[in-house]
């Protein structure tokens, strides 16, 4: 894929620009001027197509040098503008695979600023799918947006699988694309956007400089706004490269999230405060502020709470005190908090509701439909019949996080002391029996896991069990999916902390795992946190040049091979529909394995910059290689050990 780029300096060219600028500004003259109203009117964007001049050409061909570097001919160029936006944004990083749509941009990020390149830091991406998948594990680590830049119409197609799966998870990111009508027609669109616009919340194409800073505030308010999900803004090159002069820079507005009203959060303090066996379900909440304050809520009325810390980020912490059944599991109120509830739940809205209007193409993806209900790989079943789901509770769709301080403020000035000392005794209680729950439930799994523990290959339920003494007293986080490799790391590990699991990939699609693990490992670098990625083999090999992008920039991800040379999943349902159909299951292997010849997945990190070992086929040699490993991403670099594991 060619992304080179013309000679921008031809005063041609740049006529041939200017001029198409001023056409769209002026067809966007009968639209709302406002981000949002173009985003719903791509018709503003047509235009006609000037052809690339000579001068164009020669630079595309390398025959044009860059003038010297005391010669400034701009002054103020709109992207610096842009970078310093994204900077009052608080976005560390954008990746990306350069593109020359976004070289504006690009020589902004590395060179504007003091110190240049950093909040936001450039990030090299082998791969728009890649840079896109670690802008998603970024997100779900800290609970707020990174930006992903793409180039064009390809960028966009590249990265279409990873968006759908961020806006799958209601992810928030913001989606950057550089358009240049003037250069290669097959890179460029007059409504790019469209190619995703039924799976992503928002987007918009500013025609403007002054319009194109107010899109930047607004996309990040709209990818952090329930309901939460990728944004895309498209961004001209002539925009990039516009003298700013003395324009201004607003000051970015924060999103402001609703939560309940006064009257609410005060009946909802009195039906807590009134029962005997009150009881908290809780979801995913956005960020660790809001599992904070969860915690928060939790102790102050002394109820027991689910999670599912195990199934994705931000949840209730798995081992405290008052997480589990309780001493009692008769509850005479629910409050729901990003979960169901038989009494009352607080929801927030999920993309589920914009996708029928953003569906322009009526495509009607099956798990985006307004009827569909998910069931995450993974998660912890509710305590409560399922039955009782179905009841008459009612529910508020609002933010459960915005409303949770509102409550605590009621609860602190409606509690009695004689109902403070019900709380202190009924959360010692609790205490009690959910750690009585959790050992009865922890000497089950380690027999369970006992299973094979010496055998060759070795079994998934070793990986996990032998990993976990060497990372229990680090801050750490599972940033892969592990419902392909067991899942053992639910009952074997202690989820609690708001980024201790990342969850799945969303919509199930392959070739997530590492660039998800690179973004959280990119949230990890200067935080004191390692990175764990239990990495699936089929995986890996849609896009492992992301292993270049985490020795690069040295990010601390450890890698451990799930390598059971197939796609055994597929390789399962082929035996089963094989023996169904009575020809037996001795072909079933076609086009199901990775064998013949075996990847060395070890030389593959090396090739990559990656420090690694393996293949290990003996479990006792098992627990020292991953001490190794883990010592390295300790010290701030990557490592990769590769090991032949059971199917499951």
């Amino acid at each position: 894929m060619t992304k080179k780029h013309p000679d921008r300096s031809d005063p041609v060219a740049k006529t041939g620009r200017r001029n198409f600028l001023k056409g769209a500004a002026t067809g966007a003259a009968a639209i709302a001027i406002s981000p949002a109203a173009r985003a719903q009117n791509p018709s503003a964007y047509r235009a006609s197509y000037t052809a690339p001049s000579y001068q164009q050409m020669q630079r595309d061909a390398g025959m044009v040098a860059p003038p010297a570097p005391d010669t400034r001919t701009v002054v103020r160029p709109g992207s610096d503008l842009m970078v310093q936006a994204l900077k009052d944004m608080g976005v560390e990083f954008v990746t990306s695979n350069p593109g020359s749509s976004f070289e504006g941009i690009q020589e902004s990020l590395a060179n504007y600023g003091d110190p240049p390149n950093r909040m936001p830091e450039f990030i090299t991406a082998l791969h728009e799918e890649s840079s896109v998948d670690m802008a998603n594990g970024y997100a779900k680590a800290e609970g707020r947006p990174m930006a992903a830049m793409l180039h064009g119409t390809l960028g966009i197609q590249h990265a279409a699988m990873s968006i759908f799966q961020a806006y799958h998870t209601g992810t928030p990111m913001i989606l950057l694309v550089g358009r240049d009508v003037g250069f290669i027609q097959a890179h460029t669109a007059d409504d790019m956007a469209a190619m995703c616009r039924s799976f992503t919340k928002w987007d918009a194409q500013p025609t403007t400089l002054e319009d194109c800073i107010d899109t930047l505030h607004e996309a990040y308010r709209q990818a952090v706004t329930p309901p939460t999900g990728p944004v895309m803004v498209v961004i001209d090159i002539e925009l990039q490269k516009e003298e700013a002069r003395d324009f201004q820079l607003p000051p970015f507005r924060p999103a402001v999230i609703e939560g309940i009203d006064g009257a609410t959060a005060t009946d909802i303090a009195q039906r807590l405060l009134a029962a005997n066996n009150p009881r908290l379900e809780t979801g995913p909440l956005r960020t660790p502020a809001g599992v904070e304050a969860l915690v928060q809520l939790a102790e102050l009325i002394g109820a027991s709470c689910s999670t599912t810390a195990t199934a994705a980020a931000m949840g209730f912490p798995q081992r405290h005190p008052l997480c589990g059944p309780g001493a009692e599991s008769d509850y005479d109120f629910v409050l729901g908090l990003e979960a169901d509830s038989p009494h009352l739940a607080l929801k927030r809205p999920t993309v589920n509701s914009l996708t029928a209007a953003r569906d322009e193409m009526g495509i009607g993806f099956g798990s985006l439909r307004e009827d569909y209900v998910p069931n995450p790989p993974g998660a912890e079943p509710t305590p409560m019949d399922p039955d009782e789901l179905q009841s008459s509770g009612s529910t508020l769709t609002i933010d459960a996080e915005a409303s949770i301080p509102a409550i605590i403020a009621a609860l602190s000035r409606l509690v009695t002391p004689a109902q403070q000392r019900a709380i202190n005794a009924r959360r010692s209680r609790h205490a009690t029996a959910n750690r009585d729950a959790f050992l009865t439930a922890l000497a089950a799994a380690v027999e369970e896991k006992k299973r094979g523990w010496d055998l060759s290959p070795v079994s998934t339920a070793r990986l996990y069990a032998e990993l976990w003494p060497l990372i229990m007293n680090e801050d750490w986080c599972l940033a892969s999916p592990s419902n392909f490799s067991g899942g053992h790391h639910r009952q074997l590990w202690e989820h609690n902390k708001p980024y201790s699991f990342l969850g799945t990939q969303g919509a199930g699609g392959m070739g997530y795992g590492l660039g998800a693990s690179v973004g959280a490992a990119l949230a990890a670098r200067d935080r004191g946190r390692i990175v764990v990625n239990v990495q699936c083999d089929g995986d890996l090999n849609y896009a492992p040049g992301a292993l270049w992008t985490a020795a690069h920039h040295e990010l601390p991800m450890l890698a451990v091979m799930h390598n059971n040379r197939a796609w055994h999943q597929e390789y399962m349902f082929v035996q089963y529909l094989a023996g169904v159909r009575g020809r037996g299951t001795e072909r079933g292997h076609i086009g199901c394995v990775l064998r013949d010849p075996f990847i060395d997945y070890a030389k593959m990190a090396e090739s990559y910059g990656v420090a690694s070992e393996g293949p290990i086929e003996d479990p006792d040699l098992l627990a020292s290689a991953l001490a190794r490993g883990v010592q390295e991403v300790k010290a701030g670099r990557p490592y990769l050990i590769d090991v032949i594991t059971q199917p499951r």
